[in-house]
């Protein structure tokens, strides 16, 4: 990977948070190049990767309401990071895992093929300026292989306040003979992230897509 589809964001640590890090135990997976055995990590449950999670805190909640569902999350943000790996000790959910990196250079090293039940991308960087487009997570190459580590039936939930981009990843995955769907009214269930609060307060609206991988390769 050459080009990076984020920023990483400097921030400070707090002490919470870098405790919970320290002692993170096997709540926090290395990155590597080795592939890993999930159902062995997650003890046979089906598993999310979360491109993404901000603070953790609507990471947690959904973990709570589906403990049959195991959560790979990952993201580069140190603080939230700590965040997640706080609120998950304390919570003591058994389902949620994480991974300090790049989530396209996790797919790409460190998942098989169909090894996923799905994928959650709520709120990626929008990139808005023209000259930037080529780092938006959703293009073409990255739901291709994004789409490799799927089951055939699994799904991929995107949501983004952004409009422009809401349009292009309907086009990019419209174009795709490896996923079906489209946008769909804002699930009930979705947690409102940190992200989603912002738009709300400066009255942007959101858009929820929902697609599901097809049988082609």
């Amino acid at each position: 990977m050459t080009i990076r589809t984020y920023i990483p964001r400097r921030g400070r640590v707090s002490e919470r948070q870098a405790t919970a890090i320290a002692e993170a135990g096997g709540l926090l997976l290395p990155m590597g190049a080795e592939i890993l055995d999930l159902g062995e990590i997650f003890a046979g449950l089906p598993v999310v990767l979360e491109v993404g999670f901000g603070t953790g805190s609507a990471t947690v909640t959904m973990a709570e309401s589906a403990p049959d569902l195991g959560i790979l999350a990952v993201d580069v943000h140190t603080p939230g990071l700590g965040d997640l790996l706080y609120r998950t000790r304390e919570r003591r959910l058994t389902n949620i895992r994480a991974i300090a990196g790049d989530a396209l250079v996790v797919a790409e090293q460190m998942l098989s093929q169909s090894a996923l039940e799905g994928i959650r991308t709520f709120f990626p960087d929008p990139w808005p300026k023209a000259r930037h487009h080529k780092r938006r997570l959703v293009a073409p190459a990255n739901a291709a292989l994004l789409a490799s580590r799927t089951k055939v039936g699994g799904f991929w939930h995107l949501a983004t306040d952004w409009q422009p981009y809401a349009e292009q990843m309907q086009e990019v995955l419209d174009a795709s003979r490896q996923w079906t769907g489209g946008v769909i009214p804002r699930p009930t269930d979705r947690p409102i992230t940190r992200y989603e609060a912002t738009a709300i307060r400066e009255h942007r609206n959101s858009t929820d897509l929902w697609y599901r991988r097809t049988k082609v390769s």
